[in-house]
């Protein structure tokens, strides 16, 4: 049979596949949610995401000292507060938990790209991202609160805060609060599109921030939508977002793709607790290769369009990455 052209000749051996992959996924494009406790000498296992844990600040700088060797340039902080009221005061306390973590890390491991969450849910008794007057999350003064966060943290030395309520107007808010006071270096990494998934099931069971009633769908996104994506962020970019982020990842990679093509700043992606923890369940029960899993996923966020992917993967796709690619998929 005479064909002049057949594909397969580009996919014979380790060598070639590599020479011809069109996406390449390094430690470098990882950054690494990590949850932060009170304690010492602390890593709680998250039994709701196998292989995850809550660590107290000392064993939060021993992991970070690790992962940076990895190779992992970033991690992003969030607190699990066992002081919770209404009003979400933990969140701003300049000797909070997450202000202490932040100090710690930057002294420890000085070139680590620290991250924030700024969002209160994780503080407040009802489990909601905002403030709540009779049954309303209110949005103006939840922003008010979520500036004197991201100051907080601010002062304990962040890179980048990540605004992941979905408030309107709180990255321009946090820009100039930020400005103002003096941190115009600190960036902001804008939760821009975020649905209202059922795939932050894990994660709440890690921060105990599931609400106590109603749910997120005033504020976070219909999952049904796409243009109403496009709009959030190219709001959140003319606030000053520097970097903006759609989450999740795996049911909305055709978001991730109209982002890249619509705008030139860079984009995020979350790979969430949810995508995380399916395959730990179903590598568990032996009916899929987690390791093939992981970069399989991966790689299909950075295709579409991500330029950084937020992954509780993030340690063990830096460790198969030292390796040869080729052995992987």
């Amino acid at each position: 049979m005479y064909l002049s052209h057949r594909p397969r000749r580009l996919r014979q051996t380790t060598a070639i596949r590599g020479l011809v992959r069109e996406t390449q996924l390094y430690p470098a494009d990882l950054i690494y949610p990590m949850f932060v406790a009170e304690g010492e000498k602390l890593r709680d296992p998250i039994t709701t995401m196998p292989g995850q844990f809550r660590f107290s600040v000392d064993e939060l700088v021993k992991e970070g000292q690790k992962i940076f060797e990895l190779g992992i340039g970033a991690v992003n902080l969030f607190g699990y507060s066992t002081e919770k009221d209404d009003q979400a005061t933990k969140a701003y306390d300049p000797n909070g938990l997450i202000q202490s973590a932040v100090r710690a890390l930057k002294k420890s491991v000085p070139d680590l790209c620290v991250q924030t969450d700024i969002a209160l849910d994780p503080y407040t008794n009802h489990g909601h991202d905002g403030l709540v007057v009779g049954d309303e999350i209110v949005n103006d003064e939840t922003v008010e609160v979520l500036c004197k966060m991201a100051l907080s943290h601010a002062e304990a030395g962040v890179d980048w805060v990540a605004p992941s309520d979905m408030m309107d107007g709180r990255v321009g808010a946090i820009r100039h609060a930020l400005d103002q006071a003096g941190f115009p270096n600190v960036g902001i990494l804008a939760y821009s599109a975020k649905y209202a998934s059922c795939f932050y099931g894990p994660f709440r069971g890690a921060l105990d921030s599931a609400p106590k009633k109603g749910d997120k769908k005033t504020y976070q996104m219909d999952p049904a939508n796409s243009r109403e994506a496009l709009r959030e962020i190219a709001m959140d970019i003319e606030e000053g977002a520097d970097v903006v982020m759609v989450k999740p990842a795996l049911a909305y990679l055709d978001i991730i793709t109209q982002a890249k093509s619509e705008f030139d700043t860079p984009i995020a992606a979350y790979n969430v607790s949810g995508e995380y923890s399916m395959i730990q369940a179903a590598a568990e029960k032996g009916w899929i290769d987690p390791d093939r899993a992981m970069m399989e996923m991966l790689l299909s966020i950075k295709r579409a369009g991500a330029d950084m992917i937020l992954t509780y993967f993030a340690k063990d796709a830096a460790k198969l990455l030292k390796q040869h690619f080729g052995k992987i998929l």
